[in-house]
């Protein structure tokens, strides 16, 4: 009996599956994006999540979606959400942009248009009629803190931004959130130090709620990635670490769902 009872899991959890799929979309300057859709199996229960990719892109060597995203996106679609993925590199012939020195696709200005058009595709779909909330991660997350800043009346209801670099938008006077936003960072980032997210979320303590985890680095979310340094970074130093933080990561996952309920 035990034994089938395992097997009748598994033949449901399989059923309930999510469906993936690459995409196709208009994007800014008529370029056409390219991206993976993550459909849940039964009814939309919430908004639709425009996951933005850090600089490396979304997708490993062998051309799969990397663990970081795909985990986050079975996530959101056992919540009965859907999520977007689109590839502001690739779409637009470039790799990843860790190591470019004078890279020509910005946070501030292309990455940001990118999720406006995205977000706005995504609300005129039928799975997007419960609205969108952005979420990035570094560079995506960079794209995050100015997409809510200058949100061109995108239909975004809410922003999640997971490590981003908040030196430019703590620098700004005009900076600020046009939805509420939720900022994760690891205390001990030497990628995106913490210290400036944390001073401009205390300066916006009415729209931006913050958490730093103590010990964790860069990309503390990703699943199972021993901490590691990396060399020949875009950065000051050239170097960062990054790695996964258990504790860090639960309480995201955690978190992050709990925020996206209290958008509602």
């Amino acid at each position: 009996m035990r034994c089938f009872l395992l097997l009748l899991a598994i033949l449901v959890s399989a059923c309930a599956a999510a469906e993936q799929r690459g995409v196709t979309l208009p994007g800014p300057d008529g370029i056409t994006f390219q991206g993976e859709l993550f459909l849940a199996d039964g009814p939309v229960r919430g908004p639709a999540i425009l996951a933005l990719h850090g600089c490396a892109g979304f997708r490993n060597r062998a051309g799969a979606v990397n663990g970081l995203y795909r985990e986050w996106a079975r996530l959101f679609n056992e919540r009965g959400q859907p999520v977007l993925l689109p590839d502001s590199f690739a779409s637009r012939g470039q790799g990843e942009q860790c190591t470019v020195r004078d890279s020509v696709i910005r946070p501030g200005r292309e990455r940001r248009t990118d999720a406006i058009a995205a977000a706005r595709w995504m609300a005129a779909q039928r799975w997007g009629a419960q609205g969108v909330v952005a979420m990035g991660w570094s560079h995506g997350a960079s794209t995050v803190l100015w997409t809510a800043a200058f949100p061109e009346n995108a239909p975004i209801l809410g922003y999640v931004a997971m490590y981003p670099g908040c030196t430019a938008a703590n620098r700004s006077a005009s900076w600020r959130s046009a939805a509420p936003m939720l900022l994760l960072i690891g205390q001990a980032d030497d990628w995106t130090p913490a210290a400036p997210c944390e001073q401009l979320a205390a300066r916006h303590a009415g729209t931006v709620a913050f958490q730093a985890y103590p010990g964790a680095h860069h990309g503390f979310d990703a699943p199972d990635t021993p901490l590691t340094e990396r060399s020949n970074l875009n950065t000051p130093s050239g170097r960062a670490h990054l790695g996964t933080d258990h504790a860090a990561r639960d309480d995201a996952r955690r978190r992050v769902p709990a925020f996206i309920d209290a958008l509602r």
